[in-house]
């Protein structure tokens, strides 16, 4: 908000050039802000306003860049400027800037690092992609069990501002095998001369280094924690994960989500920065599949054909039939989506799933029923649209919307535990699949109860 509110007054100083104004009042402005005012900048002078900002500052305002302005600021700092910053920055926040630029370039930052920070570079990028090592840093404190609390804040006072969070201290043996950690506030409260050995109780919830993003991103909801460690299999620790990491996983998570949830592939940039025709390839994909899905509406219907030619009226009511369904199975599918992905629900659920949908699915469609049948009855008394069966049509649609509409719970509820179940995503089970199945096999429940009821008068 702050950004948004001086980013008019930069401008002014840019065409005036009054550089010096500009960096009086970037120097105070928290490094998020400032990171917002610059990208709203444009490009061709975002790369001057960067380098007006004090080192320190800089390496923290630009962790709050998107990885497009990243790439554009580092390319155009010289070689001595561009080390001070990739060597000042968190090792998470480098790796998650490194990752995202062209392998020639990141072969050429590399080589600008100090041997330790280019190696731990190189260790964290040798890791998969998506996995728990890219999210972790290496800045971190670690004590022994032997000291004393009057030790271990002797070393937090002086090793303190090389690590990216004191919440937990981390007590590790000699070889550095993690044996628990630590919350800030024991070594606090206790005497100075109490062992750490006698606050810590061995029970310490730590991630695998090749862990997936998502599995962190479960443990710390799970946990309700700020800071997890990173060990590998022999517990030996290598970095730890802090939160604002992990709600970086949970938006990219939850976007991709949503993009699968409305029918289309996850886009892998922000929505400005996707190319057109990357952006026509992910929605396409889909529609294609969904178009030739919708195909089968008219073959259903072609079944059904003469049943159409005698009852042309029954022909007013598929759309409202199909969306009935449809709109049915979507709210099923998104809630058990959403249910798995917080772990609310888990495969073994999928009978009591079944049941509450079973019960919803009758329920609602008695619901949408009975105002379809209130609505034709009610109509007829004005109209003769319906012809003078119209109690019957009026029991045939309202019959099918009941079918439908549980039908379309029902599917929508089971289709994403069915994925699950073959190892795909659930979220593929979009609102647009679901709906499109539901329109074909509505039509059949239709056209099926309209014949029964309809039998012997207008069919």
């Amino acid at each position: 908000m702050l950004g948004k509110l001086i980013g008019p007054e930069i401008r002014e100083l840019i065409e005036t050039r009054n550089l010096g104004a500009i960096r009086s009042l970037l120097v105070g402005m928290p490094a998020a802000d400032t990171g917002e005012i610059i990208t709203e900048l444009p490009e061709e002078v975002q790369a001057i306003v960067f380098r007006l900002l004090p080192q320190a500052h800089a390496t923290e305002v630009l962790e709050y860049l998107g990885p497009e302005e990243q790439e554009r600021i580092i390319r155009s700092l010289g070689n001595e400027e561009a080390a001070g910053i990739l060597n000042d920055m968190s090792s998470d926040d480098r790796t998650a800037l490194l990752e995202e630029l062209p392998p020639a370039v990141v072969t050429q930052l590399l080589t600008l690092l100090s041997p330790k920070e280019q190696q731990i570079a190189r260790t964290l990028l040798g890791y998969p992609e998506g996995s728990v090592g890219r999210l972790m840093t290496t800045e971190f404190l670690m004590v022994r069990p032997e000291w004393t609390i009057g030790e271990c804040l002797d070393f937090i006072r002086a090793n303190g501002n090389d690590s990216e969070t004191l919440n937990f201290i981390y007590v590790t043996d000699a070889s550095n095998h993690l044996i628990d950690d630590v919350h800030i506030r024991e070594f606090l409260l206790r005497p100075l001369n109490t062992q750490v050995a006698d606050i810590h109780d061995n029970r310490f919830i730590a991630l695998r280094v090749a862990d997936t993003a998502e599995t962190a991103l479960s443990l710390f909801k799970k946990y309700d924690r700020n800071t997890l460690p990173v060990v590998d299999s022999s517990d030996t620790l290598l970095g730890i994960v802090t939160v604002d990491d992990i709600l970086d996983v949970q938006e990219e998570v939850t976007t991709e989500e949503i993009q699968k949830i409305g029918g289309m592939e996850a886009l892998d940039t922000p929505y400005m920065e996707t190319p057109l025709l990357q952006m026509i390839r992910k929605r396409a994909v889909w529609l294609i599949i969904l178009f030739v899905g919708e195909m089968f509406t008219a073959t259903a219907m072609g079944f059904f054909e003469k049943e159409l030619e005698k009852a042309v009226v029954l022909s007013l009511f598929i759309p409202l039939i199909i969306s009935s369904g449809g709109n049915s199975g979507s709210q099923a599918s998104t809630l058990i989506i959403r249910a798995l992905a917080v772990g609310e629900i888990t495969l073994g659920d999928w009978w009591r799933i079944m049941a509450k949908e079973i019960a919803a699915g009758f329920a609602l469609g008695c619901i949408l029923g009975s105002i379809g049948f209130t609505r034709i009855v009610v109509w007829s008394q004005f109209s003769d649209t319906y012809g003078p069966h119209y109690m019957l049509i009026a029991a045939a649609v309202s019959v099918a919307i009941v079918f439908v509409v549980l039908w379309g719970s029902l599917s929508g509820s089971m289709l994403p535990l069915l994925l699950r179940r073959i190892g795909l995503d659930p979220a593929t089970s979009s609102a647009p699949f679901v709906a499109t199945l539901v329109d074909v096999t509505g039509l059949i429940i239709y056209f099926s109860a309209a014949v029964l009821i309809l039998r012997g008068t207008v069919m």
